[in-house]
């Protein structure tokens, strides 16, 4: 009898006595697999892979029930890094567009500003307009 039961021959729902919350209750199984998740957490905290803010994120969707296992809590930290990366990455072109946009206006204004000064009597009326313009007032 012991080699047939070895194949697995006698174990079918007739031989089941109890529920199936008797046999494995749900609440060992949730216990189990949050800890799981929640050492794999850790780990992945103390190892740099995430810092504290996402550990506290993904520490709340655990205990809110949102991961099935360990396979997908690994792909949601995986895909939340991947997509704070490319956010860093569009931000630091953004920016860098913003400074050599700055930089070229820079430029510009002070090459107009420089042809204006080569501009034979140009400076001398527009110096002389305010001080024209200060001698009434008195």
């Amino acid at each position: 009898m012991k080699e047939v039961k070895r194949k697995g021959r006698h174990s079918g729902y007739g031989k089941c006595k109890g529920t199936r919350e008797a046999r494995l209750p749900t609440k060992i199984l949730w216990m189990r697999r949050t800890r799981v998740l929640r050492r794999l957490l850790r780990k992945y905290r103390e190892s740099k892979k995430i810092d504290k803010h996402m550990y506290h994120a993904m520490y709340m969707k655990v205990k809110g029930n949102v991961f099935k296992n360990k396979r997908v809590l690994m792909e949601t930290i995986n895909k939340s890094k991947a997509e704070k990366a490319r956010e860093k990455t569009l931000s630091d072109q953004f920016e860098a567009k913003r400074v050599k946009n700055k930089a070229s206006r820079e430029r510009k204004f002070a090459r107009s500003e420089e042809r204006l000064a080569r501009v034979p009597g140009r400076d001398k009326p527009a110096a002389a307009a305010p001080a024209a313009a200060a001698q009434p007032a008195e």
